[in-house]
């Protein structure tokens, strides 16, 4: 496709406007809202969010995950042993996005990360498929590998092994809880006067103020 082309695309955003008046004090709630009006609408893979890391020589990676919780801070799962799960231990810090185009709007968190409890872990991935588990116990996430079938015939021997048993989560797969030092609620506008507002943490409270776009 010739650039000329993708430099035409645009789209004229007027669905709604954003003050603050339309979220809580609470950024957490208020995601919790803008989530549920996004599932609410239908709309295709509410929950996913990209979310980036940084390894050890600054260089960025970011991905799409799946939100699974959303209590005091954004939950995640993943394979500790994956590219993501080794940046986080050596820079415990992410940031994420979840953008909606169908609804105009879009958020971005920064923040903390921490490991979750066994607990929680074990009560998600009972909670899960089998098929689900089966992969998560067959797939050694991000591993360079010859051929799918070697994939495929870890998952079946995996199967098999576990037949008429429940499968045990796996010791480096579990969760993750990003803990929120910054939000920003984005919602599409004409002209690209887009509307911005900001949460950040500061000593424990959450300061507000509007960003130009």
């Amino acid at each position: 496709m010739p650039n000329r082309e993708l430099a035409d695309i645009r789209i004229q955003y007027q669905r709604d406007a954003l003050d603050w008046s339309k979220l809580d004090n609470n950024p957490l709630l208020s995601l919790q809202n803008w989530m549920s009006d996004a599932i609410q609408n239908a709309l295709l893979e509410p929950t996913a969010m990209t979310i980036a890391t940084a390894d050890a020589q600054g260089q960025p990676h970011a991905r799409v995950v799946l939100l699974k919780g959303l209590d005091h801070g954004l939950v995640f799962y993943t394979n500790y042993d994956s590219a993501k799960g080794q940046e986080l231990m050596q820079n415990p810090k992410a940031a994420c996005t979840f953008f909606w185009p169908a609804l105009e709007r879009q958020i971005r968190v920064e923040g903390v990360i921490h490991k979750i409890s066994d607990q929680e872990s074990d009560h998600y991935f009972g909670s899960r498929p089998r098929d689900s588990q089966l992969a998560a116990c067959a797939s050694r996430q991000g591993h360079v590998i010859a051929d799918r079938s070697l994939l495929e015939n870890a998952f079946a021997h995996i199967a098999t092994q576990f037949i008429n048993q429940p499968i045990p989560r796996p010791a480096n797969w579990g969760g993750y809880r990003l803990a929120p030092t910054r939000f920003e609620f984005w919602q599409g506008r004409p002209n690209r006067l887009h509307d911005r507002l900001v949460y950040r943490l500061e000593s424990g409270n959450w300061q507000r103020e509007r960003l130009s776009p």
